[in-house]
């Protein structure tokens, strides 16, 4: 019994680490596709699951020997010799940690590209595509209405606005909200987002997306455009971040410490249960249903508790042998 506890603790984290690393790089273009986004959604349950039943098989371990204590068996000892390496020997564990610090890093990066970007497929381009959306080139051919500056540190970023536009071989007025890097004039070129079969669902206008990925509904993680630039340079900033505390947490703390918050009952539950909570409180917006406040909270606050959690729980293990 104690033989396939070990091993469901061990598998469960290797699964789940697998899972969640293709949740995580799922949701850095997933927002382009239409929904619900199931990929993401199931991989990340799988990961939540594998969360709960690595505690559980804990649990399982400390009820039957009062404390998990990680001492070779004999088949646990030919399955090392086996495999070449040993399971508590000091290179595996730092590497376990190591990975498990990567993963943390990615998703830190993953999650922000997500809700940065999630806001792209909205309902307009959803009702556009299942129309059979097209991307043209288009003129404006009356005044601009509605027209505000999109303003970020004091600086003009673009301008939103209601918009007419003629589209060639198209309809000769198409009524589009729009946001464009130059406040918009008659005559005015832009590339609108519509579908021939109806055109009274008007047009998509927007000069930080990506058209015709949006169009065609395809996953990709950095698309042309500014958003797309904008979530790479916040991805890249988040993995560097997230990235010197993960090198600091790894080499620091003693190699014994570390087994010890790994096998750790009462500590993997708390990650379990704030890996569950993330899951519950991002599931709404893969679905597209609207998420309440205390899901949203579960999801972002959820997350920050998780990753912090984790940076306590290594930093008390910080000078331990």
């Amino acid at each position: 019994m104690r033989f396939a506890l070990v091993w469901t603790v061990r598998l469960g984290g290797l699964v789940g680490w697998v899972a969640a690393a293709v949740a995580c790089w799922w949701l850095l273009g997933v927002a382009s596709t239409p929904r619900p986004w199931t990929g993401p959604l199931v991989w990340g349950a799988v990961a939540a699951g594998c969360a709960v039943l690595r505690a559980a098989a804990l649990w399982g371990l400390r009820r039957g020997s009062g404390r998990v204590v990680l001492e070779k068996s004999p088949s646990g000892g030919a399955l090392d010799e086996a495999l070449g390496f040993s399971f508590d020997s000091v290179g595996w564990i730092r590497a376990r940690g190591g990975a498990v610090w990567l993963l943390v890093t990615f998703a830190c990066g993953a999650l922000f590209v997500g809700l940065m970007t999630a806001t792209t497929g909205n309902e307009r381009v959803a009702e556009l595509r299942d129309a059979g959306a097209e991307v043209s080139a288009a003129r404006v051919v009356e005044r601009p209405r509605a027209v505000r500056a999109d303003l970020g540190e004091d600086v003009v970023r673009g301008y939103m606005s209601r918009l007419v536009v003629a589209v060639p071989e198209g309809p000769a007025r198409l009524a589009t909200r729009a946001y464009t890097h130059d406040e918009p004039r008659v005559g005015t070129e832009v590339e609108v987002l519509w579908a021939r079969s109806a055109p009274e669902l008007g047009g998509y206008v927007h000069e930080r997306e990506d058209l015709r990925t949006l169009a065609a509904g395809r996953w990709e993680a950095f698309p042309d455009g500014a958003n797309g630039r904008d979530a790479l340079l916040v991805f890249v900033l988040a993995m560097v971040t997230v990235g010197v505390f993960a090198l600091v947490f790894t080499f620091t703390p003693g190699s014994r410490a570390l087994q010890e918050l790994a096998w750790s009952a009462p500590v993997q539950t708390v990650y379990a249960v704030l890996i569950t909570a993330v899951f519950v409180g991002w599931r709404p917006l893969l679905l597209g249903e609207g998420a309440s406040v205390a899901e949203g909270l579960l999801g972002v606050v959820g997350f920050g508790l998780l990753v912090l959690t984790y940076m306590l729980m290594a930093g008390r293990s910080i000078g331990d042998s």
